[in-house]
Formats: structure tokens, C-alpha cells, sequence
């Protein structure tokens, strides 16, 4: 079985409404339970807004420290979902259905080296 990373990508913003997010909660609660099921489900985490982060860059034996995300953009990566799979087109399968509970997000399915 290969491992797949199912990025959800989000625009930059605030966060949905509780009438939209409650909806989209209560999908990826069944999505997750359906992968757990299966024995696909490895690891799963939403991520704190970009204005979070901390980039460290390594340079002459020293380490650069600077606030704010790696690159500027409209679209941030807002969680993931590591899962197995016997092969792409079932890890596809399972990108679908989270495509279809975090809508209109996009997700993006790549498989670990190894």
C-alpha cells in the first residue's frame, strides 16, 4: 500500500460561516470515518491561518528566521489528509470525496516517494 497526501487548498480570508462550515464539518467527520473503516485513514489535520507560520532558511551556518508563510498568494494550504492506497485511482477516489465535502475547494492527491 502507498501513501497519498490530500491537500485541501483555501483561499486567503475569513473563516466561513457556521450555517457553511457546520455542513462541511459534519462531511469530513463522515469522510474520516468511512476512511478509518477502510484501514486507509493514517493522519488528518486542518492548519492555522498563514500569518502563523515561521520560515527558517539555513545560510552560512546560521539560521534565518522570518514570520509569515514561505510564499505570498491568494491560496494557502489549509489542511490534509494522509491516507493508503493500493493505487492511484483509489486514492483518487477518496480525493473525490473530500473534493466533494470541503466544495469548492480543490484537492490536490500526490503520492510519497518510497
Amino acid at each position: 500500500m502507498k501513501q497519498y497526501l490530500l491537500s485541501i487548498y483555501q483561499p486567503d480570508g475569513p473563516t466561513p460561516p457556521p450555517e457553511v462550515l457546520d455542513g462541511v464539518v459534519r462531511k469530513l467527520d463522515a469522510l474520516n470515518a468511512d476512511l478509518k473503516a477502510a484501514g486507509a485513514w493514517v493522519f488528518a489535520g486542518g492548519l492555522h491561518p498563514p500569518s502563523t507560520a515561521t520560515v527558517l532558511r539555513a545560510a552560512d551556518g546560521d539560521t534565518l528566521v522570518t514570520d509569515g508563510p514561505y510564499t505570498e498568494g491568494k491560496e494557502h494550504l489549509g489542511g490534509f489528509t494522509i491516507i493508503t492506497a493500493p493505487d492511484l485511482d483509489a486514492a483518487l477516489a477518496w480525493g473525490g470525496r473530500l473534493a466533494d465535502a470541503v466544495a469548492p475547494l480543490p484537492v490536490e492527491v500526490r503520492p510519497f516517494q518510497g
